[in-house]
Protein backbone atom coordinates (compact mmCIF):
# COMPACT_ATOMS: atom_id res chain seq x y z
CA UNK A 1 0.00 0.00 0.00
CA UNK A 2 1.37 3.44 -0.87
CA UNK A 3 1.91 6.01 1.83
CA UNK A 4 -0.81 8.23 0.37
CA UNK A 5 -3.45 5.56 0.96
CA UNK A 6 -2.92 5.67 4.72
CA UNK A 7 -4.99 8.87 4.63
CA UNK A 8 -8.50 7.52 5.30
CA UNK A 9 -9.94 9.92 2.70
CA UNK A 10 -7.75 8.40 -0.03
CA UNK A 11 -9.07 4.92 0.75
CA UNK A 12 -12.68 6.13 0.73
CA UNK A 13 -12.10 8.10 -2.50
CA UNK A 14 -10.56 5.03 -4.17
CA UNK A 15 -13.84 3.18 -3.57
CA UNK A 16 -15.99 5.73 -5.47
CA UNK A 17 -17.63 4.03 -8.48
CA UNK A 18 -16.21 4.53 -11.98
CA UNK A 19 -19.29 6.55 -12.97
CA UNK A 20 -18.78 9.72 -10.94
CA UNK A 21 -22.04 11.16 -12.27
CA UNK A 22 -24.13 8.44 -10.59
CA UNK A 23 -26.17 9.51 -7.57
CA UNK A 24 -24.20 9.13 -4.33
CA UNK A 25 -26.66 10.76 -1.92
CA UNK A 26 -30.35 11.58 -2.08
CA UNK A 27 -31.70 13.79 0.70
CA UNK A 28 -35.12 13.70 2.34
CA UNK A 29 -36.08 16.88 0.47
CA UNK A 30 -35.22 15.39 -2.91
CA UNK A 31 -31.75 16.89 -3.52
CA UNK A 32 -29.30 14.61 -5.30
CA UNK A 33 -25.52 14.69 -5.02
CA UNK A 34 -23.29 12.78 -7.45
CA UNK A 35 -19.95 11.20 -6.57
CA UNK A 36 -18.38 13.99 -8.63
CA UNK A 37 -20.13 16.53 -6.36
CA UNK A 38 -18.50 14.85 -3.34
CA UNK A 39 -15.09 14.89 -5.04
CA UNK A 40 -15.31 18.58 -6.05
CA UNK A 41 -16.90 19.94 -2.84
CA UNK A 42 -14.46 18.15 -0.52
CA UNK A 43 -11.58 19.48 -2.66
CA UNK A 44 -12.87 23.08 -2.35
CA UNK A 45 -13.37 22.78 1.41
CA UNK A 46 -9.93 21.14 1.83
CA UNK A 47 -8.35 23.98 -0.16
CA UNK A 48 -10.10 26.53 2.06
CA UNK A 49 -8.74 24.86 5.20
CA UNK A 50 -5.22 24.65 3.75
CA UNK A 51 -5.34 28.34 2.72
CA UNK A 52 -5.53 29.25 6.44
CA UNK A 53 -1.93 27.98 6.97
CA UNK A 54 -2.91 26.07 10.08
CA UNK A 55 -0.29 24.29 12.22
CA UNK A 56 0.26 20.56 11.67
CA UNK A 57 -2.37 18.46 13.50
CA UNK A 58 -4.85 21.35 13.88
CA UNK A 59 -8.32 20.49 15.14
CA UNK A 60 -11.47 21.51 13.25
CA UNK A 61 -14.37 21.62 15.73
CA UNK A 62 -17.84 21.30 14.23
CA UNK A 63 -21.23 21.77 15.90
CA UNK A 64 -23.85 21.99 13.16
CA UNK A 65 -27.12 20.35 12.17
CA UNK A 66 -26.87 17.21 10.04
CA UNK A 67 -26.43 17.94 6.34
CA UNK A 68 -24.56 16.53 3.35
CA UNK A 69 -22.33 19.63 3.50
CA UNK A 70 -21.42 18.83 7.13
CA UNK A 71 -20.45 15.33 6.01
CA UNK A 72 -18.37 16.85 3.18
CA UNK A 73 -16.59 19.05 5.75
CA UNK A 74 -15.62 15.90 7.67
CA UNK A 75 -14.17 14.33 4.51
CA UNK A 76 -12.43 17.59 3.57
CA UNK A 77 -10.80 17.78 7.01
CA UNK A 78 -9.35 14.27 6.51
CA UNK A 79 -8.34 15.16 2.95
CA UNK A 80 -6.46 18.26 4.14
CA UNK A 81 -4.71 16.24 6.85
CA UNK A 82 -6.33 17.92 9.87
CA UNK A 83 -8.19 16.44 12.86
CA UNK A 84 -12.00 16.41 12.89
CA UNK A 85 -13.78 17.17 16.16
CA UNK A 86 -17.56 16.60 15.94
CA UNK A 87 -19.67 18.09 18.75
CA UNK A 88 -23.15 16.97 19.76
CA UNK A 89 -25.77 19.51 18.67
CA UNK A 90 -27.38 19.31 22.13
CA UNK A 91 -24.30 20.79 23.86
CA UNK A 92 -24.81 24.22 25.46
CA UNK A 93 -22.41 27.06 26.25
CA UNK A 94 -20.71 25.60 29.37
CA UNK A 95 -20.00 22.34 27.53
CA UNK A 96 -18.77 24.07 24.37
CA UNK A 97 -16.52 26.31 26.47
CA UNK A 98 -14.94 23.20 28.00
CA UNK A 99 -14.35 21.51 24.61
CA UNK A 100 -12.86 24.67 23.09
CA UNK A 101 -10.51 25.13 26.07
CA UNK A 102 -9.55 21.44 26.09
CA UNK A 103 -9.10 20.80 22.35
CA UNK A 104 -7.89 24.29 21.33
CA UNK A 105 -9.27 23.99 17.78
CA UNK A 106 -7.78 26.18 15.04
CA UNK A 107 -11.14 26.32 13.25
CA UNK A 108 -14.69 26.24 14.63
CA UNK A 109 -17.79 25.75 12.48
CA UNK A 110 -21.20 26.37 14.07
CA UNK A 111 -24.85 26.91 13.11
CA UNK A 112 -25.63 30.55 12.14
CA UNK A 113 -28.19 30.80 14.97
CA UNK A 114 -25.43 30.04 17.52
CA UNK A 115 -22.77 32.26 15.98
CA UNK A 116 -23.25 35.09 18.51
CA UNK A 117 -22.42 33.14 21.65
CA UNK A 118 -20.11 30.56 20.05
CA UNK A 119 -17.87 33.20 18.42
CA UNK A 120 -17.49 35.06 21.75
CA UNK A 121 -16.33 31.86 23.50
CA UNK A 122 -14.05 30.91 20.63
CA UNK A 123 -12.33 34.27 20.13
CA UNK A 124 -11.82 34.57 23.89
CA UNK A 125 -10.05 31.17 23.80
CA UNK A 126 -7.74 32.36 21.01
CA UNK A 127 -9.24 30.54 18.01
CA UNK A 128 -9.10 32.85 15.00
CA UNK A 129 -11.26 31.11 12.39
CA UNK A 130 -15.01 30.75 12.94
CA UNK A 131 -17.42 29.86 10.16
CA UNK A 132 -21.12 29.12 9.96
CA UNK A 133 -22.86 26.24 8.19
CA UNK A 134 -26.63 25.75 8.05
CA UNK A 135 -28.55 22.67 6.99
CA UNK A 136 -29.97 24.52 3.94
CA UNK A 137 -26.63 24.83 2.08
CA UNK A 138 -25.91 28.32 3.38
CA UNK A 139 -23.33 29.87 5.70
CA UNK A 140 -19.97 31.61 5.58
CA UNK A 141 -18.05 28.31 5.22
CA UNK A 142 -19.62 27.54 1.84
CA UNK A 143 -19.41 31.17 0.73
CA UNK A 144 -15.65 31.14 1.35
CA UNK A 145 -15.11 27.68 -0.15
CA UNK A 146 -16.94 28.70 -3.35
CA UNK A 147 -13.84 30.76 -4.32
CA UNK A 148 -11.46 27.80 -3.94
CA UNK A 149 -10.24 25.38 -6.59
CA UNK A 150 -12.10 22.08 -7.03
CA UNK A 151 -8.82 20.20 -7.53
CA UNK A 152 -6.90 18.94 -4.52
CA UNK A 153 -4.29 16.25 -3.85
CA UNK A 154 -5.04 14.53 -0.50
CA UNK A 155 -2.38 15.19 2.12
CA UNK A 156 -0.22 12.16 2.93
CA UNK A 157 -0.94 10.71 6.34
CA UNK A 158 0.50 7.76 8.27
CA UNK A 159 -1.79 5.15 9.81
CA UNK A 160 -0.84 6.42 13.29
CA UNK A 161 -1.68 10.07 12.54
CA UNK A 162 -4.76 11.52 14.22
CA UNK A 163 -7.94 11.70 12.11
CA UNK A 164 -10.57 12.57 14.72
CA UNK A 165 -11.13 13.32 18.38
CA UNK A 166 -14.46 12.14 19.80
CA UNK A 167 -15.47 13.34 23.22
CA UNK A 168 -17.09 10.59 25.27
CA UNK A 169 -20.79 11.17 25.88
CA UNK A 170 -20.10 12.32 29.42
CA UNK A 171 -22.79 10.36 31.26
CA UNK A 172 -20.36 10.56 34.18
CA UNK A 173 -17.83 13.28 34.94
CA UNK A 174 -16.03 15.47 32.41
CA UNK A 175 -15.93 14.23 28.83
CA UNK A 176 -12.60 12.84 27.62
CA UNK A 177 -11.37 13.24 24.05
CA UNK A 178 -10.73 9.84 22.44
CA UNK A 179 -7.98 10.18 19.81
CA UNK A 180 -8.71 8.05 16.73
CA UNK A 181 -6.17 7.59 13.95
CA UNK A 182 -6.51 7.09 10.20
CA UNK A 183 -5.45 3.47 10.80
CA UNK A 184 -8.05 2.91 13.55
CA UNK A 185 -10.89 4.11 11.35
CA UNK A 186 -9.83 2.45 8.11
CA UNK A 187 -9.03 -0.95 9.64
CA UNK A 188 -12.44 -1.05 11.34
CA UNK A 189 -14.30 0.03 8.20
CA UNK A 190 -12.59 -2.69 6.14
CA UNK A 191 -13.36 -5.40 8.70
CA UNK A 192 -17.05 -4.40 8.84
CA UNK A 193 -17.29 -4.28 5.02
CA UNK A 194 -16.38 -7.97 4.92
CA UNK A 195 -18.10 -9.11 8.12
CA UNK A 196 -21.44 -7.49 7.24
CA UNK A 197 -21.35 -8.65 3.64
CA UNK A 198 -21.47 -5.23 1.93
CA UNK A 199 -21.94 -5.85 -1.80
CA UNK A 200 -22.46 -4.10 -5.14
CA UNK A 201 -25.88 -2.47 -5.32
CA UNK A 202 -26.30 -1.99 -1.56
CA UNK A 203 -28.15 1.21 -0.60
CA UNK A 204 -28.00 2.63 2.93
CA UNK A 205 -30.72 4.56 4.75
CA UNK A 206 -28.68 7.04 6.83
CA UNK A 207 -30.98 8.29 9.62
CA UNK A 208 -28.42 8.72 12.44
CA UNK A 209 -26.68 11.87 13.71
CA UNK A 210 -23.12 12.42 12.44
CA UNK A 211 -21.44 13.62 15.63
CA UNK A 212 -21.09 10.06 16.93
CA UNK A 213 -19.29 6.79 16.03
CA UNK A 214 -22.45 5.06 14.78
CA UNK A 215 -23.51 7.61 12.17
CA UNK A 216 -20.18 9.25 11.32
CA UNK A 217 -17.93 6.19 11.14
CA UNK A 218 -19.89 2.92 11.05
CA UNK A 219 -22.71 3.94 8.70
CA UNK A 220 -20.92 6.58 6.60
CA UNK A 221 -17.62 4.72 6.11
CA UNK A 222 -19.59 1.55 5.35
CA UNK A 223 -21.45 3.15 2.45
CA UNK A 224 -18.47 5.14 1.11
CA UNK A 225 -16.02 2.23 1.26
CA UNK A 226 -18.53 0.17 -0.72
CA UNK A 227 -19.33 2.94 -3.21
CA UNK A 228 -22.96 2.68 -2.11
CA UNK A 229 -25.75 5.21 -2.56
CA UNK A 230 -27.27 6.72 0.62
CA UNK A 231 -30.73 8.00 1.41
CA UNK A 232 -29.79 10.87 3.72
CA UNK A 233 -32.26 11.85 6.44
CA UNK A 234 -31.59 14.98 8.48
CA UNK A 235 -33.90 13.69 11.21
CA UNK A 236 -35.33 10.24 11.83
CA UNK A 237 -38.91 10.01 10.59
CA UNK A 238 -40.33 6.45 10.76
CA UNK A 239 -42.86 7.03 7.94
CA UNK A 240 -40.16 8.45 5.66
CA UNK A 241 -37.82 5.54 6.45
CA UNK A 242 -40.57 3.05 5.58
CA UNK A 243 -41.22 4.90 2.29
CA UNK A 244 -37.56 4.43 1.31
CA UNK A 245 -37.10 0.83 2.44
CA UNK A 246 -38.28 -0.75 -0.86
CA UNK A 247 -35.38 1.10 -2.57
CA UNK A 248 -32.76 0.33 0.11
CA UNK A 249 -30.90 -2.71 1.47
CA UNK A 250 -29.21 -1.59 4.73
CA UNK A 251 -30.51 0.30 7.77
CA UNK A 252 -28.61 1.16 10.96
CA UNK A 253 -30.33 2.50 14.05
CA UNK A 254 -30.31 2.81 17.80
CA UNK A 255 -32.92 0.65 19.62
CA UNK A 256 -35.30 3.61 20.03
CA UNK A 257 -35.59 3.88 16.22
CA UNK A 258 -36.65 0.22 15.97
CA UNK A 259 -39.27 0.74 18.68
CA UNK A 260 -40.65 3.72 16.75
CA UNK A 261 -40.72 1.77 13.48
CA UNK A 262 -42.58 -1.08 15.21
CA UNK A 263 -45.28 1.44 16.19
CA UNK A 264 -45.96 2.08 12.46
CA UNK A 265 -48.71 -0.02 10.84
CA UNK A 266 -46.77 0.34 7.56
CA UNK A 267 -43.96 -1.89 8.86
CA UNK A 268 -44.76 -5.14 7.04
CA UNK A 269 -42.83 -7.95 5.35
CA UNK A 270 -43.73 -6.36 2.03
CA UNK A 271 -42.25 -2.99 3.09
CA UNK A 272 -38.87 -4.58 3.89
CA UNK A 273 -38.82 -7.09 1.02
CA UNK A 274 -35.60 -5.68 -0.50
CA UNK A 275 -33.78 -5.07 2.79
CA UNK A 276 -30.65 -7.15 3.43
CA UNK A 277 -29.49 -6.01 6.85
CA UNK A 278 -30.76 -4.24 9.96
CA UNK A 279 -28.04 -3.23 12.45
CA UNK A 280 -28.66 -2.01 16.03
CA UNK A 281 -26.24 -0.51 18.51
CA UNK A 282 -25.28 2.44 20.77
CA UNK A 283 -27.63 1.22 23.54
CA UNK A 284 -28.97 -2.19 24.64
CA UNK A 285 -31.70 -3.73 22.47
CA UNK A 286 -34.53 -5.20 24.55
CA UNK A 287 -35.20 -8.88 23.75
CA UNK A 288 -38.86 -7.91 23.30
CA UNK A 289 -37.91 -5.49 20.47
CA UNK A 290 -35.61 -8.11 18.92
CA UNK A 291 -38.42 -10.70 18.88
CA UNK A 292 -41.15 -8.28 17.77
CA UNK A 293 -38.98 -7.23 14.80
CA UNK A 294 -38.44 -10.88 13.80
CA UNK A 295 -42.16 -11.62 13.94
CA UNK A 296 -43.25 -8.48 12.04
CA UNK A 297 -40.58 -8.39 9.32
CA UNK A 298 -39.03 -11.85 9.09
CA UNK A 299 -35.64 -10.16 9.58
CA UNK A 300 -33.33 -10.71 12.55
CA UNK A 301 -31.67 -7.51 13.79
CA UNK A 302 -27.87 -7.74 13.98
CA UNK A 303 -26.73 -6.28 17.29
CA UNK A 304 -23.13 -5.17 17.67
CA UNK A 305 -21.00 -3.45 20.31
CA UNK A 306 -18.56 -0.58 20.16
CA UNK A 307 -17.59 2.67 21.82
CA UNK A 308 -15.95 6.02 21.05
CA UNK A 309 -12.53 4.68 22.04
CA UNK A 310 -12.63 1.55 19.90
CA UNK A 311 -15.20 1.98 17.11
CA UNK A 312 -16.72 -1.54 16.63
CA UNK A 313 -15.51 -4.42 18.80
CA UNK A 314 -17.99 -7.27 18.41
CA UNK A 315 -20.88 -8.20 16.16
CA UNK A 316 -23.45 -10.89 15.78
CA UNK A 317 -22.70 -12.75 12.55
CA UNK A 318 -24.17 -11.63 9.25
CA UNK A 319 -23.22 -14.93 7.60
CA UNK A 320 -25.40 -17.72 9.04
CA UNK A 321 -22.50 -20.17 8.58
CA UNK A 322 -20.69 -18.36 11.40
CA UNK A 323 -23.64 -18.75 13.77
CA UNK A 324 -27.06 -17.33 14.54
CA UNK A 325 -27.83 -13.76 15.59
CA UNK A 326 -28.64 -14.17 19.26
CA UNK A 327 -30.86 -11.65 21.02
CA UNK A 328 -29.44 -10.37 24.28
CA UNK A 329 -25.86 -10.72 23.02
CA UNK A 330 -23.53 -8.56 20.95
CA UNK A 331 -22.04 -11.52 19.11
CA UNK A 332 -18.38 -12.42 18.65
CA UNK A 333 -15.21 -10.31 18.74
CA UNK A 334 -14.61 -8.95 15.22
CA UNK A 335 -11.69 -10.36 13.19
CA UNK A 336 -8.46 -8.81 14.50
CA UNK A 337 -10.01 -7.88 17.86
CA UNK A 338 -8.88 -9.69 20.99
CA UNK A 339 -11.45 -9.57 23.81
CA UNK A 340 -11.34 -11.00 27.32
CA UNK A 341 -13.39 -10.79 30.52
CA UNK A 342 -11.23 -10.18 33.60
CA UNK A 343 -11.40 -9.75 37.33
CA UNK A 344 -10.11 -6.62 39.07
CA UNK A 345 -6.57 -8.01 39.01
CA UNK A 346 -6.74 -8.24 35.18
CA UNK A 347 -6.86 -12.06 35.32
CA UNK A 348 -9.00 -13.71 32.63
CA UNK A 349 -12.18 -15.31 34.01
CA UNK A 350 -13.68 -18.67 33.01
CA UNK A 351 -16.55 -19.00 30.50
CA UNK A 352 -19.84 -17.63 31.82
CA UNK A 353 -18.33 -15.58 34.66
CA UNK A 354 -19.06 -11.84 34.85
CA UNK A 355 -16.19 -9.36 34.81
CA UNK A 356 -14.67 -6.33 33.13
CA UNK A 357 -14.41 -6.39 29.33
CA UNK A 358 -10.92 -5.67 27.99
CA UNK A 359 -9.94 -5.36 24.32
CA UNK A 360 -6.95 -5.03 22.04
CA UNK A 361 -6.75 -4.49 18.27
CA UNK A 362 -5.96 -2.10 15.41
CA UNK A 363 -9.27 -0.31 16.06
CA UNK A 364 -8.39 0.68 19.64
CA UNK A 365 -7.72 4.40 20.03
CA UNK A 366 -4.38 6.12 20.62
CA UNK A 367 -5.36 7.50 24.04
CA UNK A 368 -7.22 10.40 25.64
CA UNK A 369 -6.38 13.88 24.38
CA UNK A 370 -3.93 15.58 26.75
CA UNK A 371 -4.66 13.04 29.51
CA UNK A 372 -1.58 10.77 29.60
CA UNK A 373 -2.27 9.64 33.17
CA UNK A 374 -5.88 8.74 32.39
CA UNK A 375 -4.75 6.91 29.26
CA UNK A 376 -2.17 4.91 31.24
CA UNK A 377 -4.78 4.05 33.86
CA UNK A 378 -7.18 2.61 31.27
CA UNK A 379 -4.67 0.20 29.69
CA UNK A 380 -3.36 -3.01 31.26
CA UNK A 381 0.34 -3.89 31.46
CA UNK A 382 -0.06 -6.15 28.39
CA UNK A 383 -1.81 -3.47 26.30
CA UNK A 384 -5.52 -4.24 26.70
CA UNK A 385 -7.98 -1.35 26.99
CA UNK A 386 -10.35 -1.52 29.96
CA UNK A 387 -13.68 -0.64 28.37
CA UNK A 388 -15.52 0.02 31.64
CA UNK A 389 -18.22 -2.40 30.46
CA UNK A 390 -19.10 -5.49 32.47
CA UNK A 391 -19.99 -8.67 30.62
CA UNK A 392 -19.52 -12.38 30.06
CA UNK A 393 -18.66 -14.80 27.26
CA UNK A 394 -20.75 -17.96 26.90
CA UNK A 395 -19.56 -21.42 25.91
CA UNK A 396 -20.16 -20.65 22.22
CA UNK A 397 -18.13 -17.43 22.34
CA UNK A 398 -21.02 -14.95 22.28
CA UNK A 399 -20.40 -11.80 24.31
CA UNK A 400 -23.18 -10.34 26.48
CA UNK A 401 -22.97 -6.91 28.12
CA UNK A 402 -24.26 -6.86 31.70
CA UNK A 403 -23.76 -3.14 32.34
CA UNK A 404 -21.15 -0.47 33.01
CA UNK A 405 -18.69 -0.98 35.85
CA UNK A 406 -19.72 2.41 37.20
CA UNK A 407 -23.34 1.16 37.37
CA UNK A 408 -22.39 -1.84 39.52
CA UNK A 409 -24.11 -1.69 42.92
CA UNK A 410 -22.25 -3.10 45.92
CA UNK A 411 -24.92 -3.70 48.54
CA UNK A 412 -23.83 -5.08 51.90
CA UNK A 413 -20.66 -6.42 50.27
CA UNK A 414 -22.53 -8.22 47.46
CA UNK A 415 -22.23 -7.28 43.76
CA UNK A 416 -25.55 -6.41 42.12
CA UNK A 417 -25.56 -6.11 38.30
CA UNK A 418 -28.43 -3.81 37.24
CA UNK A 419 -28.92 -5.48 33.84
CA UNK A 420 -29.82 -8.77 35.52
CA UNK A 421 -32.59 -7.21 37.64
CA UNK A 422 -33.77 -5.03 34.75
CA UNK A 423 -34.14 -8.19 32.66
CA UNK A 424 -36.60 -9.67 35.18
CA UNK A 425 -38.54 -6.41 35.57
CA UNK A 426 -38.82 -5.90 31.78
CA UNK A 427 -40.52 -9.31 31.43
CA UNK A 428 -43.36 -8.31 33.76
CA UNK A 429 -46.76 -7.51 32.22
CA UNK A 430 -47.30 -3.81 31.55
CA UNK A 431 -43.59 -2.88 31.81
CA UNK A 432 -42.12 -1.03 28.80
CA UNK A 433 -38.59 -0.73 30.25
CA UNK A 434 -36.73 -0.18 33.49
CA UNK A 435 -33.51 1.12 35.02
CA UNK A 436 -31.89 0.10 38.30
CA UNK A 437 -29.52 2.53 40.01
CA UNK A 438 -27.56 2.41 43.24
CA UNK A 439 -28.09 5.06 45.90
CA UNK A 440 -26.40 5.58 49.30
CA UNK A 441 -27.82 3.66 52.29
CA UNK A 442 -26.76 3.97 55.97
CA UNK A 443 -26.75 0.18 56.63
CA UNK A 444 -25.85 -1.44 53.32
CA UNK A 445 -23.61 1.27 51.90
CA UNK A 446 -25.63 1.19 48.69
CA UNK A 447 -28.98 -0.24 47.62
CA UNK A 448 -30.86 -0.55 44.35
CA UNK A 449 -33.75 1.69 43.32
CA UNK A 450 -35.84 0.58 40.34
CA UNK A 451 -37.34 3.15 37.98
CA UNK A 452 -39.97 1.57 35.73
CA UNK A 453 -41.78 2.89 32.63
CA UNK A 454 -45.31 1.58 32.11
CA UNK A 455 -46.72 0.58 28.73
CA UNK A 456 -49.53 2.82 27.41
CA UNK A 457 -52.75 2.02 29.26
CA UNK A 458 -51.05 -0.23 31.83
CA UNK A 459 -51.33 0.23 35.59
CA UNK A 460 -48.25 -0.67 37.61
CA UNK A 461 -47.57 -0.70 41.33
CA UNK A 462 -43.99 -0.37 42.60
CA UNK A 463 -44.61 -2.47 45.71
CA UNK A 464 -46.07 -5.31 43.64
CA UNK A 465 -43.04 -5.27 41.32
CA UNK A 466 -40.73 -5.62 44.35
CA UNK A 467 -42.91 -8.43 45.78
CA UNK A 468 -42.76 -10.28 42.47
CA UNK A 469 -38.94 -10.02 42.38
CA UNK A 470 -38.66 -11.45 45.90
CA UNK A 471 -39.94 -14.81 44.72
CA UNK A 472 -37.31 -14.97 41.98
CA UNK A 473 -34.08 -13.36 43.18
CA UNK A 474 -31.71 -13.41 46.14
CA UNK A 475 -32.68 -10.85 48.78
CA UNK A 476 -29.54 -8.70 48.35
CA UNK A 477 -30.53 -8.09 44.70
CA UNK A 478 -34.03 -6.81 45.50
CA UNK A 479 -34.50 -3.03 44.99
CA UNK A 480 -35.43 -1.23 48.19
CA UNK A 481 -37.78 1.10 46.30
CA UNK A 482 -39.55 1.05 42.94
CA UNK A 483 -40.91 4.13 41.16
CA UNK A 484 -43.23 4.09 38.14
CA UNK A 485 -42.55 6.95 35.68
CA UNK A 486 -43.57 8.05 32.19
CA UNK A 487 -40.08 7.92 30.68
CA UNK A 488 -36.37 7.64 31.45
CA UNK A 489 -33.82 10.42 30.83
CA UNK A 490 -31.66 9.71 27.77
CA UNK A 491 -28.76 11.26 25.92
CA UNK A 492 -28.97 11.94 22.18
CA UNK A 493 -27.85 8.40 21.28
CA UNK A 494 -30.69 6.86 23.29
CA UNK A 495 -28.61 5.74 26.29
CA UNK A 496 -30.36 6.00 29.64
CA UNK A 497 -28.59 8.61 31.77
CA UNK A 498 -28.38 6.71 35.02
CA UNK A 499 -26.29 9.46 36.60
CA UNK A 500 -29.38 11.73 36.48
CA UNK A 501 -31.48 9.02 38.14
CA UNK A 502 -28.82 8.52 40.84
CA UNK A 503 -28.86 12.26 41.54
CA UNK A 504 -32.64 12.31 41.69
CA UNK A 505 -32.94 9.53 44.26
CA UNK A 506 -29.65 9.87 46.20
CA UNK A 507 -31.25 11.33 49.35
CA UNK A 508 -33.99 8.68 49.61
CA UNK A 509 -32.47 6.94 52.61
CA UNK A 510 -31.00 10.01 54.25
CA UNK A 511 -27.41 8.85 53.69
Amino acid sequence: MSRTNTNLFSALRAAFPADLDAVAIETDNGLQYSWRDLERATAMLANLLQSLNLPEGSRVAVQVEKSVEAMMLYLATLRAGYVFLPLNTAYQSAEIEYFIANAEPAVVVCSPRNFGWVSKLVFKAGTQHVYTLDDNRSGSLLERAAHCSDRHVPVERQADDLAAILYTSGTTGRSKGAMLTHGNLLSNARVLKDYWGWKTGDVLIHALPIFHVHGLFVALHGALLNGSKMFWMAKFDPKRVLEKMPEATVFMGVPTLYVRLLAEPGLTREAVRNMRLFVAGSAPLLIETFQAWQQRTGHTILERYGMSETIMLTSNPYDARLGERRGGTVGFPLPGVSLRVCDQADQALPVGEIGGIQVKGPNVFKGYWRMPEKTKEEFTADGYFRTGDVGKIDERGYVAIVGRSKDLIISGGYNVYPAEIEGYVNEMPGVAESALVGVPHPDFGEVGVAVVVRKPGATLDGEQIIASLKSRLANFKIPKKCFVVDDLPRNTMGKVQKNLLRDQYKALFGA
